[in-house]
C-alpha cells in the first residue's frame, strides 16, 4: 500500500537524507586507489552514528554492512571487502540512514583515479537520466512516466537499462510501495500524488541489462560482465514539484 507523507514527515526524512548526503561528501574526498570498501563502510557507519542515526542497511534482511559496494560489473548489493580499489575501477556506494523513525537512501558512483572515457560518459549520462526521472515526480503524473523518461534517454545511447532491480517508496520502512522501474511506458502505473516519497535509482550498463546473483545470495552483477553505474536520490513529491531529500 502506498503511504503518502505529511510535511512534518518529509521534514524528518530530509534530516535523514542530509546525513546520507554528508556521507557521500566524505566518500568523495576519501576514495582513491588503495582504499578498501571496508574502510569506506567504517567511515560511513561512524558518521551516521555520530549524527544520531543508525545505518539503514546493516542488519536489514541480515545484510552485514552499512554500505552496498558495487565495483565494475557489480550492479548492486555487493558486500564491502578488504581488496584495495585500483586505478580505473568504478565503484557505486549505496547507503542509508535511519533517524527519528525515517530513512534516507542514496547511491552514487565514483571513479577511482582516471577511468576510460566511455565509463566517464556512462557516469555523466546516468546522472542525467536520474535528473530526467526526478523531473517526472510530480502530482498528476504516473510512475511509468519516470521509467519512460530514463529509458528514452538511456536506451538510444546504447546503454543497458537494468530491469531486475528498481527504485521504491521509502519512509518508516526502507523499502515501501510503489516499485519504481527505470523503464516502461509513459502514462502507465499508479498515479503520483503530493506526499509520495520515493527512491529513484537508475542503473545503466555498457552492455546488456541482464543480471546474475552470486553465491552469497546478495551480489548482483551483469551477465556479460559489462560495467554498471548507478545514481540514486530520495525524492519527495510536493506542491512545488520534486524535492530531493538526499543532497546538501
Amino acid at each position: 500500500m502506498i503511504q503518502l507523507k505529511s510535511a512534518e514527515e518529509i521534514r524528518l526524512m530530509r534530516e535523514a537524507g542530509c546525513i546520507v548526503a554528508e556521507c557521500h561528501a566524505l566518500i568523495a574526498d576519501f576514495i582513491r586507489p588503495g582504499v578498501t570498501t571496508l574502510a569506506i563502510d567504517e567511515l560511513v557507519e561512524q558518521h551516521i552514528r555520530a549524527s544520531g542515526a543508525v545505518p539503514s542497511f546493516k542488519g536489514h534482511l541480515d545484510f552485514p554492512a552499512s554500505i552496498c559496494a558495487a565495483k565494475n560489473d557489480v550492479i548492486c548489493h555487493g558486500f564491502p571487502d578488504n581488496i584495495p580499489l585500483e586505478e580505473g575501477d568504478v565503484i557505486t556506494i549505496d547507503l542509508g540512514a535511519y533517524r527519528r523513525g525515517y530513512h534516507g537512501d542514496s547511491a552514487w558512483t565514483y571513479a577511482v583515479g582516471s577511468v576510460r572515457e566511455e565509463i566517464r560518459q556512462l557516469m555523466d549520462d546516468c546522472r542525467q537520466s536520474l535528473l530526467l526521472g526526478i523531473e517526472q515526480a510530480r502530482s498528476g503524473k504516473r510512475i511509468g512516466d519516470i521509467g519512460h523518461a530514463i529509458e528514452a534517454f538511456a536506451a538510444p545511447r546504447g546503454y543497458g537499462v537494468v530491469r531486475d532491480f528498481t527504485g521504491h517508496g521509502i519512509g518508516q520502512e526502507l523499502w515501501e510501495d510503489p516499485s519504481i522501474p527505470h523503464y516502461g511506458r509513459a502514462g502507465t502505473g499508479p498515479r503520483i500524488s503530493n506526499g509520495l516519497v520515493i527512491a529513484i535509482e537508475p542503473m545503466l550498463t555498457l552492455g546488456g541489462w541482464q543480471a546474475t546473483i552470486d553465491a552469497d545470495g546478495w551480489t548482483a552483477r551483469t551477465v556479460d560482465q559489462s560495467i554498471c553505474v548507478q545514481y540514486e536520490h530520495t525524492v519527495a513529491v510536493t506542491e512545488n514539484g520534486p524535492l530531493i531529500l538526499t543532497q546538501l
